[in-house]
């Protein structure tokens, strides 16, 4: 593990990779970028160095010894102090199932090798200044038996029920609460939660939304079959 500083305000960056040379490459662009980074050569060491630097961003290889990317980024989902911090996979490997996977396990981008370092400073610079303009909007909905809090990303439901949803599991059930009763194609959500300078797969939507119905139930979120989704505010 290595760890080279910019400012101290600087967002935290995570580079995991067990080519070094890749991890060299990511680590200059990143400093030169003005992050603060920090590097490790597998899915276990970037397990111990996440509880202690506390990343904001995660860039992390699929295909590695010891320990697989995927099954790291679900580790590392498991941590409270993990849960929002955005996760961008690095592959060789381009089959769709492979996408599909990392999403699964709560990727907030994913990027096929070779790595472009200009394309990709851009795009991880995109997520860092939605981040910025997130944070203009009001912070908290209150609708049916749900809170959903921005400024802390908790969500209520009921008197005491916590829900615990990763960033962008979050940022979508967010989204849709604040226009009631509006249906969004799968293209409009991908455009407002991931973004129109990030590809991702038409049914990442569709992974996320399942997610949301299993931890919240299938109330309020409808399908609309050829069409898209909304969130309901009637009550059953």
């Amino acid at each position: 593990m290595s760890s080279a500083k910019a400012t101290h305000s600087a967002p935290k960056v995570l580079v995991v990779d067990d080519d070094s040379d890749i991890v060299e490459l990511l680590e200059y662009n990143l400093v030169k970028e003005g992050y603060t980074v920090q590097t490790a050569s597998n899915g276990k060491k970037a397990i111990e160095t996440a509880k202690t630097f506390i990343p904001d961003l995660i860039l992390l290889d699929i295909m590695m010894p010891q320990l697989d990317g995927i099954e790291t980024g679900r580790i590392l989902r498991q941590n409270p102090d993990i849960k929002h911090t955005y996760i961008l996979f690095l592959t060789a490997r381009s089959e769709e199932y492979s996408e599909v996977a990392a999403f699964e396990v709560g990727a907030d981008d994913y990027i096929t090798k070779p790595i472009k370092p200009r394309a990709l400073m851009s795009r991880i610079n995109a997520l860092f200044r939605r981040e910025a303009q997130k944070a203009d909007l009001g912070d908290q909905i209150e609708v049916l038996d749900l809170v959903i809090n921005r400024k802390n990303y908790t969500v209520t439901q009921g008197e005491d029920k916590s829900v615990v949803l990763p960033k962008k599991e979050f940022e979508l059930l967010f989204f849709l609460a604040q226009t009631p009763n509006k249906v969004f194609s799968r293209d409009e959500l991908l455009q407002k939660i991931w973004g129109a300078d990030i590809y991702v797969l038409e049914r990442t939507v569709d992974v996320h939304i399942r997610k949301l119905r299993e931890k919240l139930g299938d109330r309020y979120i409808k399908t609309l079959k050829g069409v898209g989704y909304m969130f309901t505010d009637e009550a059953e």
